[in-house]
């Protein structure tokens, strides 16, 4: 069949709106698939890297409920933990101008991501993976209004040690009258070698500055316990939770992988949203394919009759038309799997921001890979039914009919 790869391709240049739009809507299709398939491994990669000797305890009914600071001591004395700290989100975005108190209160929400307020020393001895040089990390613990930064996050917006810049929260609770928080950079975190794919997108500040600045009136989202014994993780969450289970705020203690993982979930079944809109488009993609194979082998009667006149099998003439649909999709695929790259390659440097808080996704060579086995796949699916009927066609009825 590879000989006859110059004569496919010549048909397919007989009509090149037709082959061309064809193309671009299985590269389309392509596209879309990559894309959302590594949204979902960049999400499944932060769910992954969480330890299992971490804990969080949070109120029962949601997170979104805070409870007294004062559970902390308390979740202390339960036998097995070895640390606990605050971990509360605050929500923080840009003013527009980063550098500045931006009197017009506009805000960047394309350059929003991840910052937290934590019990900076309990919470830095608990993430091993978030390597911090060690000066940096003693000026971070005396500086109440400083903050860390990941490396990435910082050279993404073109921060370096010692800069200023200002962050309002969009959680009404945690916004001061005066105006914006002040932070100062006093060290960069990069992800330990021991730890791989561990996210440091993220913005680590001191829960006090926050308490403080808001009167001493907030409670704790969160809290982040570290234990001994992983295997003892759900002893431990029911020996917490049993504290506060006739208190005003009941608690819900769980491992920090299936905290992050619900916590993800308010968008959502991912994993099933994901794959239900690539069906969808798939099967869209299908039809549109086959429809155009049956149109190409429609007009071809005549050829097909010929060919078959001059010598052909009936299985080298739906070789021929299975061939070109195969084309069509492998071009298609390798279409969308460069769109994806490109994609995701603009979003992490030519957008300079992190996407509405969502960064570091990348195209694997995996996803490439079932990107265009898909796209083969399609193409193959849309080209056997016309092919079985060029392989079925008979000589004197298809000349006949012309």
């Amino acid at each position: 069949m590879p000989r006859f790869l110059p004569f496919v391709l010549r048909h397919l240049r007989r009509n090149t709106i037709r082959t061309g739009s064809t193309v671009a809507a299985m590269a389309l299709c392509i596209l879309l698939f990559c894309t959302l398939q590594s949204a979902l491994a960049r999400f499944n990669r932060v769910v992954d890297t969480r330890s299992p000797r971490r804990l969080v305890t949070r109120n029962a009914v949601t997170f979104m409920i805070p409870v007294p600071q004062a559970f902390g001591e308390e979740i202390k004395t339960v036998p097995g933990v070895r640390r606990v700290a605050i971990m509360n989100g605050f929500g923080g975005v840009l003013p527009v101008r980063k550098e500045e108190r931006d009197a017009g209160g506009a805000t960047d929400w394309s350059n929003a991501f991840q910052n937290i307020a934590v019990d900076a020393e309990p919470y830095f001895a608990m993430n091993p993976e978030l390597a911090v040089a060690p000066d940096e990390l003693r000026a971070f613990m005396k500086d109440v209004h400083g903050c860390v930064i990941g490396r990435d996050l910082a050279r993404r917006f073109g921060w370096k040690l010692g800069d200023h810049f200002f962050l309002e929260s969009f959680v009404a609770s945690y916004r001061k009258q005066s105006g914006p928080f002040e932070f100062v950079i006093r060290g960069l975190i990069d992800a330990d070698p021991r730890y791989p794919g561990t996210d440091t997108e993220m913005m680590v500040f001191h829960f006090k500055y926050m308490d403080e600045a808001l009167g001493r009136r907030i409670r704790a989202m969160t809290f982040l316990v570290e234990i001994d014994d992983p295997a003892r993780a759900a002893e431990i969450g029911g020996a917490i939770d049993a504290l506060f289970e006739n208190s005003s705020f009941p608690t819900l203690t769980e491992s920090e992988k299936a905290f992050t993982a619900d916590f993800m979930s308010m968008a959502g079944d991912l994993g099933v949203l994901i794959d239900g809109i690539g069906l969808t488009v798939c099967f869209a993609i299908l039809l549109v394919t086959a429809n155009t194979m049956s149109m190409t082998v429609r007009e071809r009667r005549t050829e097909i009759a010929v060919l078959k006149t001059l010598g052909f099998t009936s299985a080298e003439v739906m070789g021929l038309v299975v061939m070109e649909a195969l084309l069509v999709g492998a071009a298609g695929g390798v279409l969308g799997v460069a769109g994806t790259a490109s994609l995701i390659w603009t979003l992490d440097h030519v957008a300079k921001g992190t996407w509405f808080g969502f960064a570091g996704m990348e195209l694997s060579p995996l996803i490439a890979a079932y990107g265009v086995g898909l796209a083969l796949a399609l193409g193959l699916a849309a080209g056997l039914m016309p092919a079985w009927g060029a392989y079925r066609a008979r000589v004197a009825e298809t000349l006949r009919g012309v």
